[in-house]
């Protein structure tokens, strides 16, 4: 019984002598001065089927190359697009366009309108309105008849939109008069301040 033990684990240590030991992947160490020499290298050769042609490697796109290659007088063209024939873009006459100034229509402030009624109605104004007692518009001294203006109560908000249909006010300072119906609808029959601009002509 004990030879045979023997005799198995003899067997064993010769067996295991036999197998062999992986080495590293490169079996020469860095920096070891080994060269090739280039007459044992041989040219190799793909043959090509009947009617086949090479395929030849392109250089790349210039558009394909870094930033920094690109300079001020460089131009770039779609690859494989021949632009020698192409013609160049085709004059075109520019309109001369004339300098002049815009005028914002902003909202302007009057601290001292005023409104005008009693005495007044059934009669026409000077611009030939038959002036009542629920007529929108408003009086001034200068701006055509039918000028749009816009007024605005900045005490409630309201806002009313009419034209101009007489000549006024006579007092120093006052540039509006409204008429009754306009203070009505604005909700401003006193002197005092208000908001206006420009809207429009009538005409």
């Amino acid at each position: 019984m004990r030879t045979r033990i023997i005799v198995a684990i003899a067997a064993l240590m010769a067996a295991s002598a036999l197998v062999a030991v992986p080495e590293p992947a490169s079996s020469h160490t860095l920096g070891s001065g080994r060269t090739i020499e280039s007459a044992s290298l041989s040219a190799v050769t793909v043959p090509l089927s009947e009617g086949s042609t090479a395929t030849s490697i392109l250089e790349l796109d210039i558009a394909s190359r870094s930033a920094g290659w690109l300079g001020p007088d460089t131009s770039l063209a779609e690859p494989g697009l021949d632009q020698t024939g192409l013609a160049g873009k085709p004059d075109v006459l520019q309109p001369d366009v004339a300098a002049g100034q815009i005028a914002k229509n902003y909202w302007r402030s009057d601290g001292n309108i005023s409104w005008y009624g009693p005495g007044f109605y059934g009669r026409r104004t000077a611009c030939g309105v038959a002036y009542t007692k629920t007529v929108l518009g408003v009086a001034n001294r200068t701006l055509p008849c039918g000028t749009l203006v816009t007024f605005r109560n900045p005490s409630n908000g309201r806002m009313v939109t009419v034209p101009v249909i007489d000549r006024g006010p006579y007092v120093g300072g006052r540039m509006w008069d409204m008429s009754g119906g306009l203070c009505l609808a604005l909700g401003h029959c006193y002197t005092g301040s208000i908001e206006w601009r420009y809207a429009g002509s009538a005409g």
